[in-house]
């Protein structure tokens, strides 16, 4: 375990909660469009929608932006990298698989030589999870996914009434030191009803896939025609890379304008299923298909 202590706090000072955090950031939540959710920033509690399944995009969004400009050029004048002023954040009401999946990324974006974009946007982000309660199509228990041991400054367990609170980061200290005046200490009977919670949560999960040996039995049938069978249903739009939490492919291109005076580069998402991915110049592809 890595989180630092449990707290309690009572659904009726959650405005209080919720205003502090203000102090921290820009509180981004999760809030519904239409019929499906999206993280979007938030000026008060009731704009949230704790209740979602899953948002149409991840919050990697908020680490790795679609599109942005890295770097501009003007032809005899050098070059200037584009760096943003750092913005303060506070992400409210993450899934356990959603914090997983931003630990992915940090692996990648975070290891040597480190992604300067990323690593400044992440050290400024507050991330405070939220318990959730599996649909049919959830799958993140299989892949070992579905509970935060690390990762997060809070975590909030919904119990019904109250909310108890793992404290994960120094940061989060900091934030519950702040709110010593409505905050408690949980007693047994909390801990009951949380572990409760956590057994019945488990039970919920309709999806259930052994994981343990999936990389060796992917290269037993690297060549099988049951990829054939999926790849002729692929349109090759991408979609599946955009919606997934941990796809982190990105294309950097760079254009001029029509003056031939000044240049822009910027890096964007790309999908591996495009034909585009692995095209190089003079027409070379090494991934000429999806297989």
């Amino acid at each position: 375990m890595s989180f630092l202590r449990y707290v309690k706090l009572l659904k009726g000072k959650f405005p209080e909660f919720f205003d502090a955090l203000k102090k921290w950031g820009e509180v981004h939540a999760p809030i519904k469009r239409g019929k499906f959710y999206a993280f979007a920033r938030v000026d008060s509690p009731g704009e949230i929608a704790f209740e979602y399944n899953r948002t149409m995009i991840p919050p990697k969004k908020y680490f790795v932006k679609p599109f942005e400009e890295i770097m501009k050029v003007k032809i005899g004048k050098g070059y200037e990298l584009m760096a943003e002023e750092p913005r303060k954040l506070v992400l409210l009401g993450l899934h356990a698989c959603d914090i997983n999946a931003l630990r992915i990324l940090d692996n990648v974006y975070l290891d040597e030589p480190q992604d300067p974009y990323y690593a400044t946007r992440r050290a400024n982000t507050i991330i405070i999870g939220i318990s959730c309660e599996p649909d049919e199509h959830c799958f993140c228990k299989s892949m070992g996914a579905d509970y935060a041991w690390t990762g997060f400054d809070l975590f909030l367990h919904d119990l019904g009434d109250s909310y108890i609170i793992r404290v994960g980061s120094p940061r989060g200290e900091a934030i519950i030191e702040e709110l010593s005046n409505i905050i408690v200490e949980p007693g047994q009977e909390d801990f009951i009803k949380l572990r409760d919670f956590e057994l019945k949560r488990s039970r919920m999960f309709k999806k259930n896939l052994n994981t343990s040996h999936l990389p060796d039995i992917v290269d037993s049938l690297y060549n099988s025609d049951l990829w054939v069978k999926f790849s002729d249903k692929c349109l090759g739009c991408g979609s599946c890379n955009l919606v997934c939490p941990t796809c982190r492919c990105y294309d950097v291109t760079e254009s001029v304008d029509l003056s031939l005076e000044e240049g822009v580069r910027v890096r964007r998402w790309d999908s591996c299923f495009m034909r585009s991915h692995a095209l190089v110049a003079g027409g070379l592809n090494f991934r000429p298909t999806r297989l």
